[in-house]
């Protein structure tokens, strides 16, 4: 077990504070360049454990429609059956299978990612970049990360070809995680 250098005091219950975190994505478009988007609607709770990663977990929920990429075309094709089909697949979930720690404040989550009613494994590095107590009292913890996938692995496969060659969006997506958590005055 590779030890951290969290101080055992921030073990304990914790719920994303959606008003400072951020779950976003990048993929290329048309082949030159880069979309950004995230999604607005989030929540997540989850147990982190100091002195032994291995006991921690997380869970969080996505709200499909919540995606925002500041292009109201876009997003409307987004949220349709050639992507998310938000209709029937309103959330996407992640739940940790396990965490572990790869050296003092740098965390690997894996997990199952269920887009479109498909659940596939996936791992996130995260780095914890630090904790701090707000104006309000609430003890906070920070980590950010990011990860690339296959959009066609959940059976995201829409798109166009191009008359120069190539094709409107990439297969591969990089989500993009930055966390602001709370942790519970009952932990």
């Amino acid at each position: 077990m590779t030890e951290t250098s969290i101080h055992p005091a921030l073990t304990g219950k914790y719920t994303l504070d959606p008003a400072h975190s951020r779950i976003g994505f990048v993929a290329r478009h048309a082949m030159v360049t880069k979309v950004r988007g995230a999604f607005n609607e989030v929540e997540g709770s989850g147990f982190f454990d100091a002195d032994d990663p291995t006991k921690s977990h997380v869970e969080l929920t996505i709200k499909a429609h919540s995606i925002d990429t500041r292009n109201a075309d876009r997003d409307a094709h987004l949220r349709s059956n050639d992507f998310f089909d938000m209709d029937n697949h309103p959330e996407i979930r992640f739940t940790s299978t396990s965490v572990e720690a790869l050296d003092g404040d740098t965390f690997r989550v894996t997990g199952d990612l269920t887009i479109k009613g498909v659940n596939k494994p996936v791992g996130v590095d995260l780095e914890y970049t630090g904790e701090a107590t707000d104006p309000f009292g609430n003890q906070r913890i920070g980590l950010e990360g990011q990860t690339t996938v296959n959009r066609k692995d959940w059976g995201v496969t829409w798109n166009a070809a191009l008359e120069t060659g190539g094709v409107l969006v990439s297969e591969k997506v990089t989500l993009e995680f930055e966390i602001s958590a709370i942790k519970s005055v009952d932990s």
